[in-house]
């Protein structure tokens, strides 16, 4: 199976509600940007990339966690990073059973995330 049909298959397998809205979000975040490829990394976990990684996506017993490896340094203005606060680089967005996600904010910061991306890759390349 490719990384998409992996994704697929680990949002049927879980039936209640958090397959629901880890398949919400996914639609959202790939809405967001073109050119956002998947990937099935760390043993089982929906990557979603752009220029490196932007987003992890898992589903938990109680919450569905997307966690933004650079999350530290991308700006949140409304609010949606509710976990994480303790790491240096990444932070969380936990979504609990009932929970609604404003999916426009949460493409803001998908597309933060790929400028935050493509700014490290430019950094990077002026280096060699």
């Amino acid at each position: 199976m490719n990384p998409s049909e992996r994704i697929d298959q680990y949002i049927e397998d879980i039936p209640d509600w958090r397959g629901a809205t880890l398949a919400n979000v996914r639609k959202a975040i790939l809405e967001a940007a073109p050119e956002i490829t998947e990937e099935w990394k760390w043993m089982g976990s929906p990557v979603w990339c752009q220029n490196g990684n932007i987003v992890v996506g898992n589903a938990h017993k109680e919450k569905v966690k997307l966690t933004f490896a650079q999350g530290a340094s991308l700006p949140d203005p409304d609010g949606l990073f509710n976990a994480g606060f303790n790491g240096n680089v990444w932070r969380a967005i936990d979504i609990f059973e009932g929970d609604t996600i404003d999916e426009s904010a949460l493409q803001s910061l998908v597309r933060a995330a790929i400028e935050y991306n493509k700014t490290k890759e430019k950094k990077a390349a002026t280096k060699r």
